[in-house]
């Protein structure tokens, strides 16, 4: 349900690489616009792996995107290459692009079309009623379809899967997205200024202005207006909605709009002689939401994209995180229906895959929220910024703490977070996602403190996915790659087409790993263990030898196995006690 770019990629994905027939349900009719028009360079090994890439590039819906300007300190603004760090070892640039939606993702649909999708445009879905064999999908014009599996793709609106899954919050943070495409408009990397990385070889970025009420996109657009290709610049605000009641700030009234970014430092230099496209705004909210459970395997129904999980637009990640779920729910069916994995395997995918989906999306919101936190300290007279990144309580999920204890910063926010120098140590220890790290991390555990492993804790042989498996891309600092890798991604980016093999593609398939469980509860929580990077054996041998000093142990621990202990710490599966 739903021919979005997740649904689209999901199906072609699906066609390609296995014979089950499926069919694509989507209520509206292509093209239709959408929201989300620049996106974060994943999306382009995501395109290349289900075949679209290609097409895309042949169309003139797209401009080529390096990076972003975030100016939320008008005096030191913050600009971001893709894989920066990469970028300056190897001399290759990361690209994406901005794009006209309505044409991009009309694409993607039909690319699922041409490589065997059945597409059904127009065509409501109302309900999924499994039963033991699969379900029924029920359409709005009264006939119904049987299903071996139900996806739902169908975006953050999705009724279908609310009325079975309840949807929480990401995010404290709750704000609108007020926008139009104007013509007329200069280009960011044209602001003449020495950091403006962009400006010397005319490299297109988005730029991000923070002003007193939120802040401000502006965004490269080619789009037809009255049967002429014109590039146009998609201008949005993203503002609390209740500023909108306060007296001359109805952002959704063109001129208030008009007034408004004309006062907004850098993006006045390139707006002050932009015509609309139209005589009204644009609106939709833009709260950070995520479902309950992205899968039931017993159910066989399955979330994908924003009917998921859907984390605020500033980095212009969700496109990109949509694609590459797909990509991971491709690998979740194909290995539940091809006869591979035994039935306890199965389970145990379909559970990874919700856990660690879930922790992707809370662990990424709370980096977001932890910008906004520091941008709030810089601006402590505004209501809007100082209603923002105030705290990480957001009932955080046990299963986030463990993406917490196993994950880094993301590098691209990183990069903008603390002016390239990439050092955590320079983020503020009161925001919300060093909070939460800092709460994730288990009580007691001093170097006095003795470990024993629980008398249930075993360890077993299995299979896992890698998540979130973005290709060809900077993993976190705590993730180093092999030279070979390196070297593939440098030659992959000079040309992904014609080099798509170059570097691996993550969730290709599953990949082996010592699963860490109670064996009271084989199919419940438990932590999946890289043999290789964690180190998972040669720890487990010592921990099986019976009680030990942490003290004693950790300087003989790599990081990798540092974080393994306190994951088994935090999961119950290792008891710490003081000294005796």
């Amino acid at each position: 349900m739903g021919g979005g770019p997740a649904g689209s990629t999901l199906g072609a994905l699906l066609a390609q690489r296995s014979d089950l027939r499926t069919a694509i349900f989507d209520k509206e009719v292509f093209p239709r616009e959408h929201i989300g028009e620049s996106f974060a360079h994943p999306v382009v090994p995501a395109l290349q792996e289900s075949g679209a890439l290609a097409k895309v590039l042949a169309s003139p819906c797209w401009v080529k995107k390096y990076g972003g300007v975030y100016a939320w300190d008008p005096d030191r603004p913050s600009v971001a290459l893709f894989d920066r760090a990469l970028f300056e070892q190897d001399g290759v640039l990361r690209w994406t692009m901005h794009v006209n939606r309505a044409e991009f993702d009309h694409i993607l649909l039909d690319h699922a079309a041409d490589v065997g999708v059945e597409v059904f445009q127009g065509t409501a879905v109302t309900a999924y009623e499994p039963d033991a064999n699969g379900g029924v999908v029920r359409l709005a014009d009264g006939t119904s379809v049987r299903a071996g599996y139900f996806v739902d793709a169908s975006g953050r609106q999705s009724s279908v899967s609310a009325a079975r899954n309840k949807r929480g919050w990401l995010s404290n943070f709750k704000n609108i997205a007020i926008w139009q495409h104007f013509t007329g408009g200069k280009h960011t990397q044209n602001l003449p200024a020495d950091w403006n990385v962009f400006t010397s070889d005319n490299f297109s970025p988005i730029g991000c202005f923070a002003f007193r009420d939120g802040w401000c996109w502006y965004i490269p657009v080619p789009k037809i207006i009255d049967g002429r290709r014109v590039l146009t610049h998609s201008v949005g605000i993203v503002t609390n909605p209740a500023v909108l009641k306060e007296p001359g700030r109805d952002y959704t009234d063109q001129a208030t709009f008009l007034a408004a970014v004309r006062e907004v430092p850098y993006l006045r230099d390139l707006v002050t002689d932009v015509v609309p496209v139209a005589d009204h705004m644009i609106t939709a909210t833009n709260y950070s939401r995520v479902a309950e459970e992205f899968g039931d395997y017993d159910e066989r129904h399955l979330l994908v994209g924003d009917a998921a999980f859907f984390v605020d637009p500033l980095f212009s990640s969700g496109v990109a995180v949509a694609l590459t779920q797909a990509q991971a729910a491709a690998l979740l069916l194909l290995k539940t229906t091809d006869g591979s994995l035994e039935e306890a395997d199965r389970r145990q995918l379909w559970r990874d895959y919700n856990d660690k989906w879930h922790g992707t999306a809370e662990t990424f919101a709370l980096m977001i929220d932890q910008w906004y936190h520091a941008i709030a300290k810089n601006n402590p007279d505004s209501v809007y910024w100082n209603t923002r990144g105030t705290g990480a309580d957001l009932g955080i999920r046990e299963q986030t703490f463990d993406a917490l204890l196993n994950t880094a910063f993301q590098p691209a926010l990183l990069d903008v977070m603390t002016h390239n120098s990439r050092r955590v140590e320079d983020l503020d220890a009161a925001g919300p996602y060093l909070s939460a790290t800092a709460l994730a991390e288990p009580a007691g555990l001093t170097p006095d403190a003795v470990l024993t492993l629980a008398p249930t804790t075993a360890v077993r042989d299995g299979v896992t996915m890698l998540v979130p498996g973005f290709k060809a891309t900077n993993p976190p600092a705590n993730v180093q790659l092999p030279p070979a890798v390196l070297a593939g991604m440098a030659e992959y980016w000079k040309n992904p087409l014609t080099h798509p093999t170059a570097v691996p593609a993550p969730l290709r398939d599953t990949v082996p790993c010592k699963r860490i469980h109670s064996t009271e509860d084989p199919h419940g929580p438990s932590i999946d263990a890289d043999v290789r990077r964690d180190g998972v054996d040669e720890l487990w041998e010592l921990l099986s030898a019976g009680p030990v000093k942490y003290g004693e142990i950790a300087g003989r621990l790599t990081p990798a196995q540092i974080r393994l202990v306190k994951r088994m710490c935090v999961g119950g599966f290792l008891h710490i006690a003081p000294a005796a």
